[in-house]
């Protein structure tokens, strides 16, 4: 009997095309590990742990959370760019690891954008500006009066260079025209005991994790950096409203599986996320931390990360600031 070439041809490219469908069927096969760049206790590791709470009964594999902090959490997401593309390694990026360190940083381990695949754009939420409550400053323009009136002795923590805080800081020095001192740390863990200690003077921290320290009285809060208060905590105002016009940094996070992990893999990791942050008792956890949840396809995260990458790249310009 002779063969088919056609017959073949197509046989050929129905199995091409049934690997990934059978792949997305099996899968997940084996525990998932979720990289974050960062410490545990911060918000992107709040979020890789809600993750890995709900999802381990529904799909019965464990999410294992894999904290590689390090470089504005760039070490993390190195080590998901460089993972094989099979859905087993994700990362849970932040606006510093996937919009401001391209832009900052004069070497980068990975391409922000050419090294990952988008799952899900999961939640914002604002940084804040708290002091300790020793600093004489009770208000954004007393901040500034002070910090004019004794450059660079003020000083600045944050979890690292990169990182959404220290973008922030940059962008409080460009539009407030002083000078503050920033000082990075490896972690928001290993910065709040020195302000604390009135050991420096103030941070830009993520909502989520300052939040509870401010409500106990041990650290002042000034103002929020987003465009409008947060409903978390609408009692503390912006600082665009106290005279620092166009003042916009939120930090955002999103999960990220390497370039070329397949679609059907990518699609089932997104609608089981969509799930996961919209039960009841995860919005309520996320409102109560200062998180706004965003969720949606995978396309929404590429066009919301192409446009954060073009505004901190002018961000980053215009203050002057690098990392090496």
């Amino acid at each position: 009997m002779r063969s088919n070439p056609f017959a073949a041809a197509v046989l050929a490219a129905c199995a091409v095309f049934a690997v990934p469908s059978a792949q997305a069927d099996s899968y997940p096969s084996k525990p998932i590990r979720m990289v974050v760049g960062f410490p545990s206790g911060g918000a992107p590791d709040i979020l890789a742990r809600i993750f890995s709470e709900k999802i381990s009964p529904s799909w019965g594999q464990p999410v294992v959370v894999d904290n590689k902090p390090g470089a504005g959490g760039n070490i993390g997401a190195e080590a998901v760019a460089h993972a094989a593309p099979d859905g087993y390694t994700l990362a849970l990026g932040t606006v510093g690891t996937h919009s401001i360190n391209g832009s900052l940083y004069s070497k980068m381990p990975y391409d922000m954008v050419k090294d990952f695949a988008p799952v899900i754009l999961v939640a914002s939420t604002p940084n804040v500006l708290v002091v300790n409550p020793a600093v004489p400053a009770k208000n954004v323009a007393e901040l500034i009066a002070l910090a004019k009136a004794r450059p660079g002795a003020l000083t600045f923590g944050t979890p690292g260079i990169g990182t959404s805080p220290h973008v922030a800081g940059e962008m409080f020095n460009a539009l407030a025209g002083v000078k503050l001192t920033h000082v990075p740390y490896k972690g928001r863990a290993m910065a709040i005991p020195d302000l604390l200690g009135g050991h420096i003077t103030m941070m830009f921290d993520n909502l989520p994790s300052a939040l509870p320290v401010v409500k106990e009285g041990k650290l002042r809060a000034l103002g929020v950096t987003s465009a409008r208060r947060s409903p978390s905590a609408p009692d503390i105002p912006t600082l665009a409203e106290q005279g620092l016009h166009g003042f916009d940094a939120d930090s955002w996070f999103a999960i990220f599986a390497p370039a070329n992990t397949p679609k059907d893999v990518i699609t089932r990791l997104n609608a089981e996320l969509n799930r996961i942050y919209q039960l009841p008792d995860v919005q309520a956890r996320l409102k109560t931390l200062g998180l706004d949840p965003i969720l949606g396809t995978p396309e929404k995260l590429a066009s919301y990360q192409r446009a954060e990458i073009a505004k901190w790249a002018k961000v980053v310009k215009e203050s002057g600031a690098k990392a090496e």
